[in-house]
């Protein structure tokens, strides 16, 4: 990992209770079934662990608020992914990493963050780390509401597999689940 991460990275993931730990590990796991080649394993497990560093940039208020965000809030929520990439370049950090942090809000149809890009224009680390961003997300306790049972969980993505999520990446994310839930940590 580049140096200047760590604190950080430990910063962050203390306040989002492993969720940059759970995101990469999903991923990881996923990639394993896909039979990706370590290097490109590693590019993936830094990605999911670097993914929302950008909201180090945001305030803590903004990202603990318990209610429903106002389109201000939420158009400035959706500035973390670039203020990642311009936080990580400098650090250097690969430029497929960069790609994880900057296109992992971006969706299959096109209507994502912060390009509006769209299908295989999307790298596919940034298009399966949404996946298991989204999972965790959903499956995880928020101020703002309970946790999902895994099961609605996976429903919700099937659902949303060819508008905001790669398809083909949600049948293996979810077949990948059902074989093996609770990856080991990445």
């Amino acid at each position: 990992m580049p140096a200047g991460l760590t604190r950080p990275l430990e910063s962050t993931e203390v306040a989002s209770g492993g969720h940059a730990a759970r995101v990469s590990a999903l991923a990881v796991s996923v990639a394993r079934r896909l039979g990706w080649d370590d290097d490109r394993l590693a590019v993936l497990r830094l990605g999911g662990w670097i993914h929302d560093i950008g909201k180090l940039a945001l305030s803590e208020g903004l990202l603990r608020k318990p209610g429903p965000l106002t389109q201000s809030e939420r158009s400035e929520i959706e500035t973390h992914p670039a203020a990642g990439a311009r936080m990580l370049a400098p650090v250097g950090v690969s430029p497929r990493a960069l790609a994880c942090v900057l296109y992992h809000h971006e969706r299959w149809d096109g209507a994502g963050y912060p390009s509006g890009r769209a299908a295989t224009e999307i790298p596919v680390e940034a298009r399966l780390l949404a996946i298991a961003d989204a999972f965790d997300a959903m499956t995880s306790q928020r101020p703002y509401r309970a946790a999902m049972p895994t099961d609605e969980a996976l429903s919700e993505l099937e659902r949303c597999a060819g508008t905001q999520f790669d398809p083909q990446l949600v049948r293996v994310f979810a077949a990948a689940w059902r074989a093996h839930p609770q990856p080991a940590l990445a």
